[in-house]
């Protein structure tokens, strides 16, 4: 299970070679979708379908986007973009796209759109490379504590 040193060690490392742009600094309501590496656009610009159907992380078209929860999001291709207005639960991002590995930690931290797990059908975004290490020690542990902060960070 993730300790708070354990989780702040991780972090500031991680904060060595990434930017902390999604820390919360506004209300953590105003966040449950992260749109910080551009404005009002979910997961950067990046396609959530081609997560699950290439297994890859491609960044989506401005042309090719859709409005849900408030936010734009991307698409690499319109039969993309219909499969995630069909069923956008099953292609959004957990925790919006904030790190899960963070959110397990009890904070808002954004994630990198390049660096994610797909468990269960889920995507599941760190901020780092080496958060992402660190979070594959134990995936279930971290998920389950990230479910158990999710509902009070949002």
């Amino acid at each position: 299970m993730l300790s708070r040193r354990t989780f702040l060690s991780a972090l500031g490392a991680s904060l060595l070679a990434a930017p902390l742009v999604g820390l919360a600094s506004q209300p953590a309501s105003a966040q449950a979708i992260y749109t910080g590496i551009i404005e009002g656009v979910a997961v950067g610009g990046y396609d959530t379908v081609a997560y699950h159907r290439e297994r890859a992380a491609r960044p989506g078209r401005p042309d090719i986007s859709a409005e849900w929860q408030g936010v734009t999001w991307r698409f690499v291709s319109e039969d993309n973009r219909e499969a995630f207005l069909a069923d956008p639960e099953r292609y959004a991002p957990a925790y919006g796209g904030h790190c899960a590995y963070g959110v397990a930690g009890g904070a808002l931290v954004h994630g990198d759109p390049e660096v994610f797990s797909l468990v269960g059908g889920r995507l599941y975004l760190n901020i780092s490379r080496s958060v992402h290490a660190r979070w594959q020690g134990d995936i279930a542990g971290y998920i389950a504590q990230a479910e158990e902060n999710w509902p009070r960070l949002q």
